[in-house]
This record gives C-alpha cells, sequence and structure tokens, in this order.
C-alpha cells in the first residue's frame, strides 16, 4: 500500500503546486472603455504628460525605425530572445485606446495587460512603481491623445519555455517590490526630484546598473555600477566610474542637455535618444537629474577624484613607437578631427584624453563608435561622427582601438580586437 499512498501523496502535491501557480499567477482582465476623446483632457494636464514622457524616452522604445510615433514594433533583443515593443497609441483594437486609466496604472507599476496577461519586464515597470499617481496619469493623458495607428503587434521570439507568460509571475514575486516614492529626508528638494525622476521614469538603472541571471538590476552597492545596453556598454555612474575627469553636476547638465561636456565626450548609442529627450524637459528637471547623479559619485566624505581614477593622459610619441601602424591608420582616419589643433577640438569639443570608452574594461563602445560613427536622432542636432564601417576591415579598427588605448590610458590592453569588431559587424547586418 505504501507506493500507492506515495503516489497519492506526489498526485496530491503537485495538484497543489499547479493550483498555488495559478493563484500567483492569475491576473483578471479589466473591462475595455470607448476611446477617450483627445479633447476630453485638459491641456496642461497633456503638457505635462508629454513632459514626462520625453523624460521617460517613452517614444525611443515604443517606435520603430521609419515607424509611427508609439505604434511600436521596435525589435528589443535581450539575454533571453527578442521582443518587439508594443503599441500604445489610442488605437481601439491594437493599442491601448481601450484601456481605462485603472489599466494603464497596472500596467506600468505591475506588469500586467488590460487583458490579465503578464507583461515582461523590458517595460521597467519595477521603476515605474515608483512613479506617483498624478504623473502616471498625465502620461495616460498625453497617449490617449496621440494619433491612433493601426499596428498589430508582431510575435516576440523567446527562450522556451520564457514565452509562457504566467511565469512572469514567479519573477515578479521575487523582484517587484519597489514601494512609491518617497523625498529623503535630509535632502533639498532639487535633489529628491533628481532621485525621483533618475529611479522612476527615467530609469536610469536598467541601463547603468548590473543584472543578476534572472535578469533583475542589482541593487544596493552594486546598483548604478555599470551594465550593458544594446551592445554598448552603460558606464558606471558612481565612483567607480572610469572617466578621467570626474563628473560634477554643472559638466553633467551639459552633456545631458545637449549631449557634450567639452571635458568628457558626447552621447552615443543609447544615450543620444536620451538626451535628445532631455533636451526638451524643463531646465529644472534636467538640473534635479544632474545633480541626482553626481550624488551617486561623490566619494564618501566629501567631493573629490578618488584615488584610483585614471588621470587624462595624452602620450602620443609612446604610442607611435609601440605601434607605429595604428599611428598611421589613426593620422589617415581620425586626426583630421581628434589630434591636438584640430578645428574641431577649437570649438569645445572633447579631446580623446577624456573619453570615458578609452578606459572601459571592454571594446566595445570604442570599436562602435569607430565602425558605426555617433549620430544625433533623426531630426535632432547634435554631435556627430561619420562611421568607418566601409572603409575599415575590421583588422584596421582594432589596430586603431588598440592605439587609442596605448596612447590614452594606462589601462592593460584590450584582447581579442577583432573578433570584437567581426561580431558587431555581424550583429549590424542581421538589425
Amino acid at each position: 500500500m505504501k507506493p500507492i499512498k506515495w503516489a497519492f501523496g506526489g498526485a496530491l502535491a503537485c495538484l497543489l503546486g499547479v493550483g498555488a501557480f495559478a493563484g500567483i499567477s492569475y491576473r483578471s482582465a479589466l473591462p475595455p472603455i470607448p476611446p477617450p476623446a483627445a479633447d476630453g483632457f485638459p491641456a496642461e494636464l497633456v503638457a505635462k504628460g508629454a513632459t514626462l514622457a520625453a523624460i521617460g524616452d517613452c517614444v525611443v522604445c515604443h517606435t520603430a525605425d521609419q515607424g509611427a510615433a508609439y505604434a511600436g514594433g521596435r525589435a528589443l533583443p535581450t539575454p533571453f530572445g527578442t521582443l518587439y515593443a508594443s503599441n500604445i497609441t489610442p488605437d481601439a483594437a491594437t493599442g491601448i485606446g481601450s484601456w481605462s486609466l485603472d489599466a494603464f496604472k497596472r500596467a506600468m507599476r505591475d506588469g500586467v495587460g488590460r487583458d490579465g496577461s503578464h507583461l515582461y519586464p523590458a517595460l521597467p515597470y519595477d521603476h515605474y512603481r515608483r512613479v506617483h499617481d498624478g504623473d502616471l496619469e498625465a502620461i495616460y493623458a498625453f497617449l490617449m491623445t496621440r494619433q491612433p495607428v493601426s499596428a498589430p503587434a508582431k510575435p516576440n521570439d523567446m527562450i522556451f519555455p520564457l514565452g509562457f507568460r504566467p511565469l512572469l509571475a514567479g519573477w515578479k514575486l521575487m523582484f517587484l517590490h519597489q514601494p512609491e516614492f518617497q523625498p529623503v529626508p535630509g535632502r533639498d528638494a532639487q535633489w529628491n526630484r533628481g532621485a525621483y525622476l533618475v529611479e522612476g521614469l527615467g530609469h536610469c538603472g536598467g541601463c547603468h546598473s548590473p543584472r543578476n541571471l534572472a535578469g533583475a538590476e542589482e541593487d544596493g552597492s552594486s546598483a548604478y555600477s555599470g551594465g550593458v545596453a544594446e551592445g554598448w556598454t552603460a558606464p558606471a555612474l558612481t565612483a567607480a566610474s572610469r572617466a578621467p575627469v570626474p563628473w560634477t553636476a554643472d559638466s553633467l547638465y551639459a552633456y545631458l542637455r545637449a549631449g557634450l561636456d567639452g571635458r568628457h565626450g558626447v552621447a552615443a548609442g543609447p544615450m543620444g535618444p536620451v538626451v535628445h529627450g532631455l533636451s526638451r524637459a524643463p531646465e529644472a528637471d534636467v538640473r534635479a537629474i544632474a545633480v541626482y547623479i553626481a550624488s551617486l559619485s561623490a566619494p564618501p566624505g566629501g567631493a573629490g577624484q578618488p584615488a584610483d581614477r585614471p588621470p587624462a593622459i595624452d602620450r602620443a610619441d609612446r604610442a607611435a613607437q609601440a605601434d607605429p601602424a595604428g599611428a598611421a591608420l589613426f593620422a589617415g582616419a581620425c586626426a583630421g578631427c581628434h589630434e591636438a589643433g584640430a578645428p574641431m577640438l577649437t570649438q569645445g569639443r572633447p579631446p580623446l584624453a577624456t573619453a570615458t570608452a578609452l578606459q572601459l574594461d571592454e571594446p566595445a563602445n570604442a570599436l562602435r563608435a569607430i565602425l558605426n560613427g555617433i549620430h544625433p536622432p533623426a531630426g535632432a542636432a547634435g554631435p556627430a561622427m561619420p562611421p568607418f564601417t566601409a572603409s575599415l576591415t575590421d583588422a584596421q579598427a582594432a589596430r586603431i582601438a588598440a592605439y587609442l588605448r596605448t596612447r590614452f590610458s594606462d589601462r592593460p590592453a584590450w584582447t581579442d580586437l577583432e573578433q570584437a569588431a567581426a561580431e558587431i559587424r555581424e550583429e549590424d547586418t542581421r538589425q
């Protein structure tokens, strides 16, 4: 009889487990509503929502290349597969036109769609949980007054079994516990405003913090210590920053507002659209963001440069002797803009000696800038650099990167540069 009892007990345990999982993962659908009339929202609320949506970069993720704004379809590669951004225009059939404000808030804070399905955390609801009700209401008003676009969702391509959305309930059970933002006592209003925007809508930690094996951001002392975004290295925003010149609130403001600071560098890769959004945000909000981020890198006990931060150097003679082939390639492809005395450098552009990309552990940012160039977002003004992917081989791009590393840093040489360049080029051809 014992085997029968064990079998019965095992079956009962399985049934209880399935029931518990179903209870944890189940979310009810919320009733649809008729699409609200655009003129039913106060103009000042819509304007506020536009500002907040710009700070949150909503249009960046929810707009495909050459696609209609906010209509979704953009591919979002992750270590777990490729997601496709959803349509958040007020189209009733394929967008969020039938979503009530309550449904929108639930999606933003709990990662649950109107139909009760769990949403992937590529939507950074772990950050949006911190956003206040009034701001979510303003963003809802802004989105509901956009032009409706019929754009059905593209199917995601996730690693098995991660396409089974109820599994996300377990992820949320472990990692979705962030409370709504509360001001920090002892900090002034500007710092608290910056903290609210960075930790909430700005979701800066989504790129600038490392992630664990489950894809959740690491917090505590690891927060803002560097991460990866779309193949680019997102540098640390803490005292672990490798920037040769320490960032200040003023230099951060200049960089976030215009995509350029003469003592650091230009906004490249995923930071380009971020800066484009912040260029339209209120000055006071961008200054608050800069103040808060600057506080993350302040060494304990006061201001000053951390002892292990590399100094800005330029050892052209040593680099030329060590790598004459790299020096020749640099002279032909780069010196016209980046060598001392070049016209570009007389216009406040940063010298390569202050480029964080050349101090990082990984060469991705330097190689991507060489191969792909730097482009301001479509329709925006900003720093630009032409791509060299068509005129340099992988070996030549690798040689230039090695030369730059030798000349402008005293950090260990990068390895496998030619292979890294080839992988970047291959990745670009797949997009």
